[in-house]
């Protein structure tokens, strides 16, 4: 089996450094258009099938990736972003910054991020993120197929950090994912082996999500 990762594209949020988690903020035009030169990047990948988070910047990435293929999209619960609560809408931006001191714990210390009333720490984000792994791995109508999943940033984080069997304290390793970058998994006998991470298929200039 081979997982293709894909972060979802821009949104106005994300131009505004505004906290989605589960507000379903659409893609923007230029996300859009990074989308579309994703799916040229990808164009040459026989997908099998693909999983996406149920938000429509996730499900939107993956049907313009897809776009012209007779590829299913199962939507799944466990691969939508981390909920922030009461933090959704907030921005984390140097300039703007409009939430409490101890959210910058939220990357310089995510082992002791303490989440906003309705929101998830990230154990409970890596325990679900990985539990869908788990299960998609063993799956055996795809241990010879190629798998697209279309999540979000804290999410895929979450996943790669099961993958690589680092502890909370290294939850971000490389850092936020570019929008719509890939990370490619080749998955063997239930193990699972990076081949690339966070590869984009454009040269267009997107801030970092966490520059603040």
């Amino acid at each position: 089996m081979k997982i293709y990762f894909v972060r979802h594209g821009e949104t106005e949020w994300n131009k505004q450094k505004r906290i989605q988690g589960r507000v379903d903020i659409p893609l923007d035009e230029f996300g859009r258009m990074l989308a579309r030169k994703t799916a040229t990047g990808l164009a040459e990948i026989p997908f099998d099938v693909c999983y996406s988070s149920p938000l429509s910047r996730a499900k939107e990435t993956a049907t313009i990736i897809l776009e012209g293929r007779d590829i299913p999209i199962i939507e799944d619960d466990r691969i939508i972003e981390m909920a922030f609560g009461e933090y959704e809408g907030k921005c984390c931006s140097k300039s703007g910054w409009n939430l409490p001191e101890e959210f910058h714990r939220f990357f310089d210390e995510p082992e002791n991020y303490v989440p906003a009333p309705g929101g998830e720490n990230f154990a409970e984000v890596k325990k679900r993120t990985g539990e869908f792994l788990q299960e998609l791995f063993q799956k055996e109508q795809y241990q010879k197929s190629n798998v697209l999943i279309s999540t979000h940033g804290a999410a895929l984080a979450g996943m790669l950090n099961y993958i690589k069997g680092k502890p909370l304290s290294e939850y971000w390793g490389i850092g936020v994912h570019r929008n719509c970058a890939v990370t490619e998994v080749q998955v063997t006998d239930d193990v699972p082996e990076i081949l690339s991470e966070n590869v984009v298929y454009y040269n267009d200039e997107v801030e970092p999500w966490e520059e603040r």
